[in-house]
């Protein structure tokens, strides 16, 4: 028995010994492969970086983290056989991080990396669209949460029109995924709007930014401008596949087995209303039934689309007041204060158009858009706001200002911006004709709907 004991102590203390050696051969070949890493010589890291991902694969995460650069410029520096060979390992390697640290691997987004290189390299794997975009949506299914990578995303739906233009899925499935995919982006942008907006009420305060909180209102201001990117595009990539004479028989035919259906109902009457296809009689079917099976502020809405399109315009006002008040998420409720002004802006209710304008501003201040919104009415007001040819085309300068402050809170929104304001201003009185009217300096008050003044600049 004591025998026994002794060879047992003598086994797990070699053991010791034995793990003991292994992870101080592993620290010292991480760390030399680590430091490589940082000074960006790919190629001497990756000797000692296989050495330790064959022989400690649960050592530490930089195995992962660092291999992934590795393996990037290996792919990048290779070409035939070889870069397969590399591309194929790094999809391994994802494999593998997700099996030895899942904690620090959500699949959304590993997975969604891993789809997104077997698609960029598709013709060197000889994968087709069906396999790659059946790859993306089992990500997608299994990890919502976490697929957000604004090029994944439109990835994914540009593999679902391939698929609709080949034949291959149904308008339903393209409508459907496409539906789905906007709502994804929409909470996205929702999310950095909120943590943009805190930053920009701190700086609009007269606060200054920690050099931490800039950073953040930089990265902020780059995923939005990412997310507004690939939103265009992808309404690009659906364009005509989603005119009227697509969407009229599609939903009319699927109507009655959907007519108590709220999603359904709510992505029909949004397709229909954001493509134009209004004055079908079916647009206002689908308009009453989905205010009859769930009656919301989106509801409400509608239904004063329909009554503006019939002529019924305060009585439909009075439906976009119901919207508004309706809705408590505050997000939703700066989109909607837009899109009402912009329906009553193009009415020409300006004053109307710019209170539901400021309240979307007030609620989601990092959107720039009523602030362009609100410029061009202005602009469009200047013969009608002045006493003479002088202050009528001042108003220009006051249309600028508003131009501006879009630029100073919305980095997707500073290219239009700029675009506006140097249209203004080059409509605006000249130096000379203010040296001649001799008013440099001197506040303008503009009168009508505007109600507000503007300095004249010096010369």
């Amino acid at each position: 028995m004591k025998t026994k004991i002794t060879f047992l102590l003598a086994l797990l203390i070699g053991l010791s010994f034995g793990f003991a050696q292994q992870d101080e051969e592993c620290m010292t070949k991480l760390s030399i492969f680590h430091e490589y890493v940082k000074a960006k010589n790919y190629d001497a890291a990756y000797e000692p970086w296989m050495a330790v991902r064959n022989k400690c694969p649960k050592f530490n995460n930089a195995i992962y983290v660092d291999g992934e650069k590795i393996l990037t410029d290996k792919i990048k520096k290779s070409a035939g056989a070889d870069k397969v060979g590399y591309i194929n390992d790094l999809i391994k390697l994802y494999d593998q991080r997700a099996e030895y640290f899942a904690s620090k691997t959500p699949k959304g987004k590993y997975g969604a990396l891993s789809c997104q290189l077997m698609y960029d390299n598709r013709e060197e794997l000889g994968k087709s669209p069906e396999e790659l975009y059946e790859g993306f949506d089992a990500v997608y299914q299994a990890d919502k949460k976490n697929f957000k990578n604004p090029k994944s995303l439109y990835t994914y739906f540009s593999l679902m029109v391939e698929l609709y233009d080949a034949n291959k899925r149904p308008a339903k499935d393209l409508f459907n995924k496409y539906d789905d995919i906007v709502e994804k982006i929409e909470d996205e942008i929702k999310f950095a709007s909120g943590k943009l907006n805190a930053l920009v009420a701190k700086e609009e305060g007269g606060t200054t930014l920690t050099s931490k909180e800039g950073k953040y209102k930089k990265y902020y201001g780059q995923v939005l401008s990412a997310y507004d990117k690939i939103a265009s595009g992808i309404d690009g990539k659906l364009g005509p596949r989603a005119n009227c004479d697509n969407l009229i028989p599609l939903y009319t035919k699927d109507f009655d087995a959907h007519q108590a259906d709220g999603i359904w109902l709510k992505r029909a009457v949004s397709r229909m209303y954001h493509k134009e296809c209004t004055d079908d009689p079916l647009y206002e079917k689908l308009v009453k039934a989905y205010d009859e099976t769930a009656p919301s502020a989106d509801t409400k809405y509608f239904v004063g689309t329909v009554l503006f399109k019939n002529g019924k315009e305060n009585e439909a006002i009075n439906y976009f007041k119901q919207s508004y008040d309706l809705e408590e998420d505050t997000f939703k409720k700066a989109g909607l204060a837009n899109r009402i002004g912009l329906i009553l802006k193009k009415k020409g209710r300006y004053g109307q158009a710019r209170t539901y304008f400021r309240n979307a501003l007030k609620l989601n201040p990092s959107n720039g858009r009523p602030h362009l919104s609100i410029a061009a009415m202005y602009a469009a007001s200047a013969n009608s706001c002045g006493t003479d040819n002088f202050t009528k085309r001042a108003v220009y300068w006051y249309a600028a200002q508003e131009a501006n402050k879009a630029a100073r809170v919305d980095p997707t929104q500073k290219k239009n911006a700029a675009k506006s304001v140097a249209n203004y201003k080059a409509k605006a009185p000249t130096k000379s004709e203010i040296f001649s009217k001799g008013n440099s300096g001197e506040v303008i008050r503009i009168g009508c709907w505007i109600g507000g003044s503007v300095t004249v600049p010096g010369i």
